[in-house]
């Protein structure tokens, strides 16, 4: 029975012992549910409640001191497993173990304290110690949770507050220092804990809330990954045909240039210098495109050795002087084992000017195929 009630009660003593085991398992549950220590702690202190209501009940039955010890044992225990709850915090693990050692090496003296109270103004003068203690404690777990946002936490904290408020006012009327009447025992008690109890699983409904939140946020960032992963071409590490095809296909207008190049004689490269020569050389042109535009520009690999750039809000005379420095560095390539090798490429360009992307593209295609033709000595 609860150290605050005044009379064996055998309707109060089981509602009780009730709720100490319901509040036990509704933590229970919430470790189970979330792994926290803090929700662990708070299981095993209502075990400990439990039994000390037993010891209790006996005592005030009895009126037996040999009672007093047992009961007193497990009501510093259960003060000694909050105190832990309290440092531990929403932690996996339990970080600091001096303090609740500490206080345990004290249990002795504390019994000891007990029994002379027993003798000294029975079971009064004890009633009203416990209650100082239990709401330090209550108090001290409002301080520890203070960082802790969020509703369910609010709701928790301001119920330690008024546990910790209503077993001060208890020690007070006890000891004789106020003299008015407090809420009807111990059914206070039992409305409040089922506030704490009930705030708790808030707490942890809004943690697996946040939780959801944030693997929708990697699960969103991992669809993310995965979709450029698949636009892109790994030889190269440019946007792939594919994904050119989409931007394609998108009815929007595009504004800027569009720069369609193509690798000069590339089949005699590869005939010549084999084809790991020439998939180095396409990838020293993938790495050369992308080092050579604006993080808002695209380069794509539009198949084999040609390539498209979209230069996004940019001028023709802008797009094509950026292509004269990409086929100037070009000149000066150095393929393993071979050498310089100078690459020239074939490009052309045609800026938008609110056409869609396809209609760009075909121009750009035309122009880079004329000046290719003309290379070549051939007639349009």
């Amino acid at each position: 029975m609860d150290a605050s009630s005044p009379i064996p009660d055998f309707i109060a003593f089981y509602g009780q012992e009730i709720g100490a085991l319901l509040f036990g398992l509704a933590f229970v549950f919430l470790y189970k549910q979330s792994r926290v220590v803090y929700f662990g702690l708070w299981a095993i202190a209502w075990l400990l409640r439990f039994l000390a209501g037993i010891f209790g009940y006996q005592l005030l039955r009895t009126g037996s001191l040999g009672w007093m010890a047992p009961y007193a044992v497990f009501e510093f225990g259960f003060a000694i497993v909050l105190i832990a709850a309290a440092r531990a915090g929403f932690a996996s693990i339990i970080c600091d173990w001096r303090t609740v050692l500490r206080l345990i090496s004290i249990l002795p003296i504390f019994v000891a304290l007990v029994y002379a109270f027993g003798w000294y103004s029975r079971f009064d003068g004890y009633r009203a110690a416990d209650a100082v203690v239990l709401g330090s404690v209550y108090i001290y777990n409002f301080v520890a949770l203070r960082k802790n946002a969020g509703l369910g936490a609010r709701v928790f904290r301001l119920s330690l507050l008024a546990l910790a408020v209503t077993f001060l006012l208890r020690a007070m009327i006890l000891l004789g220092l106020i003299r008015i009447s407090l809420f009807v025992e111990p059914y206070s008690d039992f409305i409040l804990n089922c506030a704490l109890a009930l705030a708790a699983m808030a707490m942890w409904i809004e943690s697996q809330i946040e939780r959801i939140r944030q693997l929708a946020g990697e699960v969103d960032y991992l669809r993310r990954e995965t979709l450029q992963r698949l636009d892109l071409d790994h030889l190269t590490g440019l946007l792939n045909q594919a994904a050119l095809s989409r931007r394609i296909d998108h009815p929007a207008v595009f504004e800027g240039v569009v720069a369609v190049c193509d690798v000069d004689n590339f089949k005699d490269v590869n005939d010549r210098y084999g084809h790991m020569a020439g998939d180095e050389i396409l990838r020293n042109i993938g790495n050369l495109l992308k080092s050579s535009i604006r993080h808002e520009d695209e380069a794509f690999r539009w198949g084999g050795d040609e390539f498209v750039i979209l230069f996004h809000n940019q001028q023709n005379e802008v797009a094509n002087k950026r292509m004269q420095e990409i086929s100037a560095r070009l000149r000066e390539f150095r393929v393993r084992g071979h050498g310089v090798l100078p690459i020239t490429f074939s490009w052309g360009t045609a800026e938008a000017a609110g056409r869609v992307l396809r209609e760009a593209l075909d121009e750009a295609d035309q122009t880079m195929y004329a000046l290719k033709r003309g290379k070549q000595g051939l007639r349009p």
